[in-house]
């Protein structure tokens, strides 16, 4: 559950945002570069750390948006803007045939195996799915927000919007790690 990490800005986001939404941006950017600074001394590799760099990014410019107009209409999509920013991250990093999940799957996994096809595979699924859940989480928040539906409902939404593909991603690999594994013992 070492993705999970990556995630955690976004979580203090959503706690704080009851307070406002700059202090929300704030400590999401404080907590996030606090994060960052703690893994890169630990030794972790810049490409390991894609997501997390990716939320300075986003936690940089929100933070300086939300006290430049405090009282922008767009405070109140910060749960979609959020998953907007996660949806473009994921997908760019397919883009660029660098999937996000690669850096955190390299963590758990030896180095023999980070070039296999298998491995690669998995992570482009994995961040697609991610990618995925990231987008359609972003429109449907856009829409409770837009028709005023409240927490009620955002709230399942946004752990819906992280739970589902952390299952997804919890399970998937050693499926497919079971079938490579069945399909040559077969030969």
């Amino acid at each position: 559950m070492n993705y999970l990490r990556g995630f955690i800005p976004w979580i203090a986001f959503a706690a704080v945002s009851v307070a406002g939404w700059q202090w929300a941006a704030a400590a999401a950017l404080v907590v996030g570069a606090v994060l960052l600074v703690a893994q890169r001394r630990g030794g972790m590799a810049a490409d390991s750390l894609i997501l997390e760099h990716s939320t300075i990014v986003y936690f940089v410019a929100l933070t300086a948006l939300a006290f430049s107009l405090p009282h922008s209409g767009l405070r109140h999509y910060g749960g979609a803007m959020s998953f907007g920013w996660l949806a473009l991250t994921a997908w760019a990093t397919l883009a660029v045939g660098r999937p996000f999940t690669t850096g955190i799957a390299k963590r758990q996994t030896p180095p023999e195996v980070w070039d296999h096809p298998v491995f690669h595979r998995i992570n482009v699924v994995i961040t697609a799915v991610w990618a995925a859940a990231f987008t359609l989480t972003a429109v449907a928040m856009a829409a409770v927000t837009a028709a005023g539906l409240g927490s009620a409902v955002s709230v399942p939404v946004q752990v819906a919007g992280f739970a589902l593909p952390a299952l997804f991603t919890a399970r998937y690999p050693e499926r497919v790690r079971a079938r490579f594994l069945a399909a040559n013992a077969a030969q």
